[in-house]
């Protein structure tokens, strides 16, 4: 279980490594003054370097066995899980609101309205089957 859960967490990384690109490339970085519903650099930042601190410790824990790591990465993953969650909510919410509105993109349009949404999605299931399976392999199902 240890390792579906690092193939998991290496599947969701990629698929979030293409999210960041997008937000980058479409000036995700300056949505950091402005108003209205989008997020945030400090928000996308945070929850790539904690994804990738908990993906490294977790790549510890499988070289060294260590139970207490798999919790670490499982605290740090949860962290993680709920930025996630925060930023799938304001992409959902200014989403559904541009379709109200016949899908009119402008200078003003965040960043993270051009994500396909089949990547979000991909992305989201990912995340969910890798907390689930790190919590799983933390409290012990499926051996050590």
């Amino acid at each position: 279980m240890k390792w579906a859960a690092l193939i998991a967490w290496v599947l969701t990384a990629g698929g979030g490594f293409v999210l960041l690109s997008i937000w980058l490339a479409r000036g995700g970085m300056r949505q950091g003054s402005g108003g209205g519903s989008r997020i945030r650099p400090p928000l996308v930042l945070s929850h790539f370097l904690l994804a990738a601190t908990g993906l490294v410790i977790w790549i510890v824990y499988l070289a060294k066995d260590k139970d207490v790591l798999a919790w670490i990465a499982f605290a740090i993953l949860a962290v993680v899980a709920l930025l996630g969650w925060t930023m799938f909510a304001i992409w959902l919410r200014r989403r559904q609101a541009r379709a109200a509105t016949a899908g009119t993109v402008g200078p003003d349009t965040p960043a993270e309205q051009g994500f396909p949404v089949p990547i979000v999605a991909l992305h989201g299931l990912l995340a969910v089957t890798t907390v689930v399976l790190v919590f799983l392999t933390a409290v012990g199902v499926g051996g050590s």
